[in-house]
């Protein structure tokens, strides 16, 4: 079975009881679970419960502990609001008895109206750039060997970066940061299904823009990274079949956090959805010299 189709059948989850269900999880390389893939699980009980005319418009998560990816995932919905145009859902995720996400989404009616969007920043095709793993490849004799593997690692979503930086010698640069997203096969066409993938992928190649000013990555040691919240808002429908130019930057950083923004363009330059993340962004330099004090 291929990365992606496990994945599929991961994001089906199995139902446990009306408003009950369970998820294993995929491991993405670093021995622990993937955020993104608890967001995915979580839409996906979450639209269980809501009629099919009714596609998710926003979700609203926390992570409130890492998860252990050798047990399963309890979700439990609570149906919030039933009304005639929104629909509300709240869903906690649980292990061991303890949450490690809790995530509010809305769902509404179809409806037509006013439209405006940001236009899509100029990039260069997907097919002139190569994928991360590939990039990988190239300096994998560089990396130590636990992570060696992480580097090279085919993964249900392939990125194709703009303007990849070794994360290996890191050089300050803007916080801002351009990367082609698609799945690495077909998805079935129901809307949910591109919808449960595209908030999987969000969060790959996210917070760590908040590093970019400061010359710092996660491979050289001594910074600890982690989601805290996270946002999505999809504004139009999506396929993750096709490529989709994920455009991130950080607008600030401060007190050991940092947020960023993220849009996704389709290839025709539709604006189809927005994200946004607050995380942790914990320097052990800045500790070492809070201990000299």
């Amino acid at each position: 079975m291929s990365r992606l189709a496990e994945l599929l059948s991961l994001l089906r989850l199995e139902r446990l009881e009306e408003d009950l269900f369970r998820g294993e999880s995929q491991d993405p390389g670093w021995g622990r679970i993937f955020g993104g893939q608890v967001l995915g699980q979580a839409l996906s009980a979450a639209s269980q419960t809501v009629s099919v005319d009714r596609p998710v418009h926003s979700l609203h998560a926390y992570f409130l502990r890492p998860g252990d990816i050798s047990r399963p995932i309890v979700y439990t919905v609570d149906r919030i609001r039933d009304g005639r145009s929104f629909t509300t859902r709240r869903v906690v995720a649980v292990q061991k008895g303890r949450a490690i996400l809790n995530l509010s989404a809305s769902f509404q009616i179809r409806e037509v109206g006013h439209e405006h969007a940001d236009p899509m920043p100029d990039a260069p095709p997907p097919e002139t750039l190569r994928a991360t793993w590939d990039l990988g490849a190239d300096i994998a004799h560089q990396f130590p060997e636990p992570v060696r593997a992480l580097a090279t690692a085919v993964r249900p979503i392939e990125i194709r970066p703009v303007d990849p930086q070794n994360p290996l010698k890191p050089e300050p640069r803007p916080p801002q940061r351009l990367a082609w997203f698609r799945a690495t096969g077909p998805v079935p066409d129901d809307e949910a299904t591109h919808r449960f993938l595209l908030a999987y992928a969000s969060d790959f190649h996210f917070l760590t823009t908040s590093l970019q000013p400061h010359g710092r990555s996660w491979l050289r040691g001594g910074v600890q990274l982690a989601s805290i919240d996270h946002a999505m808002w999809f504004h139009a429908p999506v396929r993750i079949d096709d490529w989709l130019l994920y455009a991130v930057d950080s607008p600030a950083a401060s007190g050991a956090r940092g947020i960023v923004r993220g849009r996704f363009f389709s290839r025709d330059g539709r604006l189809v959805a927005t994200t946004a993340q607050e995380g942790l962004i914990r320097d052990r330099a800045f500790q070492d010299e809070a201990a000299k004090g």
